[in-house]
């Protein structure tokens, strides 16, 4: 009755910034805010504690695209220091605002998937809600 959804999965739905769960519902009530539950499957998102690691990850990943690309602009062409604040500041900005929300929605996806923080007890109660109301649907057919 309950589909299991495998850690990648729950992750890349987190990064596209849908339910993990269903697939379908949206994540995120505003830019960084996760919404209270899924609108399609109910799925609780309460315990999510996805803090900075987000932002650490994302500093990382830009970090390591950014500096490289500047230092092998600075070594190749030598532009002034004013050219190449005009190019890295926007796109060190822009590539870290377009990165942050995917990267929390994967870490609320990983959080959900591990049972981390307060979603396996949720899980467990989500759970045991849908076995009664199957055997109740099934003692309905039978009578």
């Amino acid at each position: 009755m309950t589909e299991t959804v495998s850690l990648q999965k729950a992750m890349w739905r987190g990064f596209t910034m849908k339910c993990p769960n269903c697939g379908r519902g949206h994540l995120f009530g505003r830019f960084l805010k996760v919404a209270d539950h899924c609108e399609v499957c109910s799925e609780d998102f309460t315990p999510q504690r996805a803090d900075d690691f987000p932002a650490y990850l994302v500093i990382v990943v830009v970090g390591h695209v950014v500096v490289p690309a500047l230092l092998w602009m600075e070594m190749a062409y030598a532009p002034p220091a004013w050219l190449q604040l005009a190019i890295w500041l926007p796109v060190t900005l822009f590539s870290a605002l377009a990165l942050l929300q995917p990267t929390k929605g994967a870490i609320v996806g990983l959080q959900w998937q591990l049972g981390m923080e307060g979603f396996a007890a949720t899980r467990r109660v989500v759970a045991r809600t849908r076995d009664l109301s199957a055997v109740a649907q099934r003692a309905k057919a039978g009578a």
